[in-house]
């Protein structure tokens, strides 16, 4: 006799998570090539001698820094296992079978994932054809079963982000007792125009449905410790805690993320040269024929249709690990000069080979 588990799990996919292997260029997972700043190693380094006893379940020093960062009040701030664990206690608190969960499509794969194992329906609603979140679309499909939106943006995989404007407009369409996840967690690396420039902060008091999403993985280098944090109204808040995995956000990251906060400036000056080699990185890649979004985040999204899975599998041949999204295109990573310099060889040999005959 089989143990028992849920049949309906039978169908539902396990997230896969970005792969690399010895001596490839691993351009998969966002995530960043510099360690921590001596300052934050240093306080990791004292916060280990404390490792035999449990963590702060309330993250408080973390807690009380973000909310002063912030200026919201700590009643107003939830950490977690990074973002992601906090999109699923999100997910939990708002749904069960039968509800829905909206967002855009294609977008952080976790969204539908987390949605199914709770039992509700996700809505996946198509981007727009420059691979920006739908807004009008979104708010045109919330039904009486809505009970969570999620805005991924800066978008994952896309890389693209809405206009303010849009962004108001669509809040205001929002019944205010549905919830509405945005989903920051590449913000660092947004360079806004005119158009695009919000305050999340500000939107976040002036609608209390509304739930900002950071992490420090990204542009804070944390990926390996995990922690992330939610803005929102203190009901929203309240439900988090009770359904939080009690010890999830170790002692390690709470002192990691505190000694960032302290260096906040240095560890963001990084992002400029992202940011740069981003622009670089695009422009190489629209000379050689690439349909490529402007990205506002640390990667850069290719629109390769049915290609996707034959570019990654060649980009492996030639030691290049990037993201495929079968049947719509690929997220590629953006480092420094040197990795993006073997990426962008690659590209160019694909063209290539492309025009050669060589690939479809």
């Amino acid at each position: 006799m089989t143990p028992r588990i849920r049949p309906d799990l039978a169908t539902l996919p396990a997230y896969v998570p970005g792969k690399t292997f010895p001596g490839a260029v691993k351009l998969a997972s966002n995530e960043v090539t510099f360690g921590p700043l001596p300052s934050v190693a240093a306080a990791i380094a004292d916060a280990a001698a404390g490792l035999n006893r449990y963590p702060d379940n309330a993250m408080v020093a973390l807690t009380e820094a973000l909310a002063k960062r912030l200026g919201v009040t700590p009643d107003n701030i939830q950490t977690g296992c990074g973002s992601v664990s906090l999109c699923q206690n999100l997910i939990a608190i708002t749904s069960a079978p039968g509800d829905e969960v909206l967002f855009g499509w294609r977008s952080f794969e976790t969204y539908p994932l987390a949605t199914r194992v709770v039992g509700a329906t996700p809505v996946q609603i198509p981007l727009t054809g420059d691979h920006t979140y739908d807004l009008p679309a979104m708010a045109d499909a919330i039904t009486e079963r809505t009970r969570l939106i999620f805005v991924c943006n800066p978008n994952n995989p896309t890389g693209t982000v809405v206009d303010a404007d849009d962004l108001i407009a669509f809040l205001d369409r929002v019944p205010p007792e549905v919830v509405v996840a945005l989903d920051e967690a590449y913000i660092e690396y947004l360079r806004p125009s005119a158009e695009q420039r919000y305050d999340a902060i500000e939107l976040h008091r002036r609608y209390r449905n509304l739930v900002v999403l950071r992490t420090f993985s990204k542009a804070y280098g944390l990926a390996g410790l995990r922690v992330g944090y939610a803005i929102a109204d203190p009901t929203v808040i309240e439900a988090l805690r009770k359904v939080h995995v009690p010890f999830s956000v170790n002692t390690l990251a709470q002192a990691a993320a505190v000694a960032c906060l302290a260096a906040d400036a240095e560890l963001l000056a990084r992002t400029e040269a992202i940011v740069a080699e981003r622009a670089r990185v695009s422009a190489r890649l629209t000379e050689l024929g690439y349909r490529v979004p402007e990205s506002q985040a640390n990667f850069v999204w290719i629109d390769l249709g049915a290609d996707a899975l034959d570019f990654a599998a060649a980009g492996i041949e030639h030691k290049v690990v990037i993201r495929p999204f079968a049947g719509d295109g690929v997220r590629v990573t953006v480092t420094e000069p040197a990795e993006n310099d073997v990426f962008l060889a690659f590209a160019e040999r694909w063209v290539s080979d492309v025009k050669a005959g060589g690939h479809r």
